[in-house]
């Protein structure tokens, strides 16, 4: 059995039990092999097997007998457990009763306790009482012998009994109490200096203790808030050494606030006190000092150091809003710089208007005088716009146009100075305006900016650009007034960020904003008028430029040579020059505008040029090979309107060209040439035209086929 058990290992496996019990019996670990007795084996297995039943009757039984004891056990605790939920039961019962006679006990007591303070109490009374008379007869006798009025080490003692026996005077009358009255009086104001000058000595000694004693009893004093005003001075004494004050008041006040609460037993009035005596002492006479000296000499100076005091003071109290300084503390400080800056922000906008139009005009008169140019009233309205309208349209020269020699009189520089000057205002202006009067103070601001940016000079550049644009018929004319659209486009995107960034945050929630925008609208319409009459007029004098250059380089013989076998030339010189000049044009108006403006103007110069080019083919008569000179041409026009990048110009080029084969084309092929896709939508009476330009027009073999 002990073999058996020496087999059974943990974990147990019935494989390698087996294979255990096989390798332990002689004959039985070699399979197949010579020494292998599987009788043998088979005789080992059995007496195993019966081995292993032995062994499972014998644990059984112990198993049996082990359940046996533990139900027994089982019975055995189960009524311990019963018998202890008795003794608890019992001990509960006893406790209850036990906590009903400490409650009784305990009543008792108290009530005891309240008999012996109701007769405890009027005692004690009588004795303060009696103390109080003895003392009021040392008065009465005009000698004081307590040692509690002789012995200084006993003021506070003294400081008690002297606060309750003025009260008492104050009672009696005055006709047969005068001289008592009046020592009581005396020596409560003896008291009440000493115990200040005890504190101040304690403040200035650092000791915190007996600041803490001395402040409670003067509490019932008359003079605690002298008291309160002795530690506020005392506080401030070498505060205030450098050079910031609101530096030094916010670190003063960091100071004190650590400490007022272990020295007052009302912390936050004491801090607000000293607080307010900082704001209307310190603060208000350096504010005063700054302000005054360039209130009426000095305007830029003036609000620059209004702004920054106003600022730092504001910072300042947002440092001081996490002390506790009572209930509303918002409301307390916000009357504290009230109370200092309220003579300074009344008419901050009337100065702030003032510095910002002398400024302004300043700017613009400086920029002027640089250029040498005289301000001129460029003339509107009447006369002025009936002669401006009749030029126009007729280029007749109703008066001489201004030569500007190239100036655009518009400058960036001045641009960034004006609008420094007024986002620096809208600074001030947020900041210092009463948040009712914000809106209403930033329009004004901004109707300032209008006028010296908009109108005294983008609008008169617009005006003296269009007054030196010259006449269409005008020789070597230099036009400058695209220079003038590039300048005024880049200032006015700089305008309109501006209004967005600094004005629209002031008044987006006011009715100011609809009147802004309108505003803005109106001068944005105006200025377009302008810049659209000004281009206008510039495209008609680049059409009046190239129609010089055709009528002095064309000539007749170019599209009917006398010799047209000897021609040589691919286009005429005429066409080489306007070329050259209309790529010039078109990179100067790429140059000047963006956007859609571009392809705007691009597109009423091309069609111009279009119709300069058709109405300039038709006054020639045209020869074969002439035909083919002026075929060259049209093909040299339509390349150089491929750089426009505008499709109807292109397609308009591309019909004049098919327009032009028809003074080459055979008389039989003319029918055909005419129904083909770019002349089929075209008037008959346009065909006709062009056809009536050959030289071979009025033979009849032409005419018949045309007809």
């Amino acid at each position: 059995m002990a073999t058996t058990a020496e087999l059974f290992e943990e974990p147990f496996v019935a494989d390698e039990y087996i294979e255990r019990l096989a390798w332990r019996t002689p004959g039985g670990g070699s399979r197949g092999g010579e020494a292998f007795d599987p009788k043998r084996l088979l005789e080992e297995f059995v007496n195993h097997i019966q081995e292993l039943q032995v062994m499972d009757e014998r644990i059984q039984r112990k198993v049996e007998k082990l359940e046996q004891q533990c139900q027994k056990e089982a019975k055995e605790f189960a009524k311990k457990v019963q018998e202890l939920q008795k003794s608890n039961q019992v001990a509960f019962q006893h406790f209850q009763e036990l906590d009903e006679h400490i409650s009784y006990v305990a009543t008792k007591v108290c009530h005891l306790g309240d008999q012996l303070e109701g007769v405890n109490t009027p005692r004690q009374r009588a004795v303060e009482a009696q103390k109080l008379m003895k003392y009021f007869n040392e008065f009465l006798d005009g000698e004081l012998k307590s040692d509690v009025f002789t012995n200084s080490e006993k003021i506070k003692e003294a400081a008690d009994i002297i606060q309750k026996l003025h009260l008492i005077a104050q009672e009696l009358p005055f006709d047969r109490f005068s001289e008592v009255k009046s020592k009581i009086a005396s020596k409560y104001h003896d008291l009440e200096c000493q115990l200040i000058q005890e504190f101040t000595s304690a403040q200035r000694r650092g000791e915190i203790s007996r600041m803490r004693e001395v402040a409670a009893v003067l509490l019932h004093f008359k003079g605690y808030s002298h008291c309160v005003d002795v530690y506020i001075k005392q506080c401030q004494e070498g505060a205030f050494l450098r050079n910031d004050v609101f530096e030094d008041a916010a670190i003063l006040c960091q100071r004190v606030n650590k400490q007022v609460g272990e020295v007052f037993s009302n912390p936050e009035t004491v801090l607000a006190k000293l607080i307010q005596n900082i704001f209307e002492v310190k603060l208000q006479s350096y504010v005063k000092d700054q302000l005054e000296e360039h209130r009426k000499s000095d305007a830029e100076q003036y609000l620059k150091n209004l702004y920054d005091l106003y600022t730092r003071t504001t910072n300042l109290s947002s440092k001081l809003m996490e002390f506790n300084l009572g209930t509303d503390k918002q409301t307390f400080l916000s009357k504290l710089i009230k109370s200092i800056f309220i003579s300074y922000l009344e008419n901050y906008i009337e100065v702030e208007i003032g510095y910002l139009k002398s400024r302004s005009a300043m700017i613009l008169q400086r920029y002027y005088d640089s250029k040498n140019h005289q301000k001129r009233s460029i003339g509107t309205g009447g006369i002025q716009d009936l002669k401006e309208r009749i030029r126009q349209r007729t280029n007749l020269p109703l008066g001489p146009s201004i030569d500007t020699h190239g100036e655009t009189f518009l400058s960036q520089e001045v641009v960034v100075n004006l609008l420094q000057e007024t986002k620096q205002a809208f600074e001030r202006c947020h900041r210092l305006s009463d948040p009712s009067d914000l809106p209403k103070n930033a329009f004004r601001i901004f109707s300032m900016l209008v006028e010296f940016l908009c109108t005294e000079h983008i609008d008169y550049a617009l005006e003296t650009g269009l007054a030196g644009i010259p006449s269409s018929d005008s020789k070597n004319a230099n036009l400058y007034f695209l220079d003038v659209v590039h300048q005024a486009n880049t200032i006015f995107h700089l305008f309109d960020k501006q209004f967005n960034d600094h004005l629209m945050p002031l008044i987006s929630s006011s009715p100011k904003l609809s009147e802004c925008l309108q505003k803005k609208k109106d001068i944005i319409e105006q200025m377009e008028v302008k810049l659209d009459m000004g281009i206008d007029r510039t495209l008609n004098c680049m059409i009046g430029q190239m129609k010089h250059i055709l009528a002095a380089e064309q000539k007749k013989t170019d599209f009917k040579p006398e010799d047209e076998n000897n021609v040589l030339i691919q286009y005429t010189n005429a066409c080489v020059k306007v070329c050259a000049y209309v790529r010039k044009q078109v990179e100067k108006i790429r140059n000047s505008m963006d956007g859609k403006n571009v392809d705007t103007v691009l597109m009423e110069l091309g069609v111009r040029f279009h119709r300069l080019i058709y109405e300039h083919l038709q006054q020639y008569s045209y020869s074969c090979m002439g035909g083919m000179l002026a075929i060259c041409d049209v093909a040299e026009y339509r390349k150089c309107a491929k750089d426009f990048k505008i499709a109807l110009v292109l397609q308009l080029f591309d019909t004049l060209h098919a327009l032009c084969n028809l003074l080459v084309v055979a008389p039989d092929n003319l029918k055909q040439v005419c129904s083909g896709e770019q002349l089929a939508n075209l008037d008959k009476n346009i065909l006709h035209s062009f056809v009536q330009l050959r030289v071979d027009y009025r033979s009849a073999r032409l005419a018949r086929h045309f007809s």
